[in-house]
């Protein structure tokens, strides 16, 4: 039997995540599904891929050298089936704001199949915070944002969100909570908090927690996503973060797990943001035509 491109997609979303259950959600699948790729793909190529336990997948030696080659050749599909978006032949210049966690976790893989769909096409990117977003782009000073489409309600900006990235809680390998047969925001306010600052995140987390009698305890405030990330792998505290800037390791390689709350907790959206009213260039059109065909929406909106 040969190896299927869905057996690659799995075994890599499983590898990414380090969690079948999360894999599952990445690709909408039946965790079974997955679970019977990866045995397919390990009888395959007559190796362990993976190490199983309660807390997870951990890729063996053979996996490793597995994800090199199966990153390649999805890195070669992707160059074959890139988006055909009409008139790959424009030339010109777009001005496109993005806020700080867009650019770090989101826009990098876009831009670059954007530049690859229109070589001649000069994208310019510009960090800023919302509220400088929001200006620039009413003032003409840039044409395009791509943003935290949730965070802003400017009635001078029409918006249209691509992305829904659900938040979850993060906890450090072996914690109490993992073995609890559900988890809400009573028990995480039992917990040390840290809480991320960046793009409005406090601010958000305290508007769902505001519906509730309870409140995180709060030991850090950091506008570094890494510095939660090594906090809560090493114990430091919890946090509830979305899947987009979630990784399953911290930077000194120790675990972070996840777990879905059963308060409600609302998504990160992300998408594209500007001047209400604005008649578009053929580079505007061009840049949100690709990001709704990327994500299926209808092209008449």
């Amino acid at each position: 039997m040969a190896i299927s491109l869905r057996q690659i997609r799995y075994f890599v979303s499983t590898a990414e995540s380090g969690q079948v259950s999360l894999a599952a959600v990445a690709m909408s699948i039946s965790q079974s599904a997955i679970t019977t790729a990866i045995k397919d793909l390990e009888i395959e190529v007559g190796a362990t891929l993976f190490t199983r336990s309660p807390h997870g997948m951990e890729l063996t030696p053979a996996g490793r050298e597995m994800l090199f080659h199966a990153y390649d050749v999805l890195s070669k599909i992707d160059e074959m089936t890139a988006i055909s978006v009409p008139g790959n032949d424009l030339e010109g210049t777009l001005r496109v704001a993005a806020s700080y966690t867009v650019i770090g976790y989101y826009l990098p893989h876009h831009i670059m199949r954007l530049k690859r769909q229109f070589p001649r096409l000069d994208i310019q990117l510009f960090e800023l915070n919302r509220e400088a977003i929001e200006e620039g782009i009413l003032a003409n000073r840039y044409d395009i944002a791509v943003m935290l489409t949730a965070n802003t309600n400017n009635p001078d900006l029409s918006t249209e969100t691509h992305l829904s990235s659900p938040r979850r809680l993060w906890l450090p390998a072996r914690h109490r909570l993992l073995a609890l047969p559900s988890v809400g925001l009573k028990d995480v306010a039992e917990e040390d908090y840290v809480m991320l600052t960046v793009d409005e995140a406090a601010h958000t987390s305290l508007k769902y927690w505001s519906k509730t009698p309870f409140q995180p305890r709060v030991r850090l405030r950091t506008s570094s996503v890494e510095a939660v990330r090594s906090s809560v792998a090493n114990d430091q505290g919890v946090a509830i973060l979305s899947d987009m800037v979630h990784r399953p390791w911290s930077l000194e390689g120790r675990r972070i797990e996840t777990v879905v709350l059963t308060d409600s907790v609302p998504s990160m959206d992300v998408g594209l943001a500007w001047k209400r009213g604005i008649s578009f260039t053929p580079e505007m059109h061009a840049f949100r035509d690709y990001f709704r065909q990327s994500y299926a929406i209808p092209m008449g909106r």
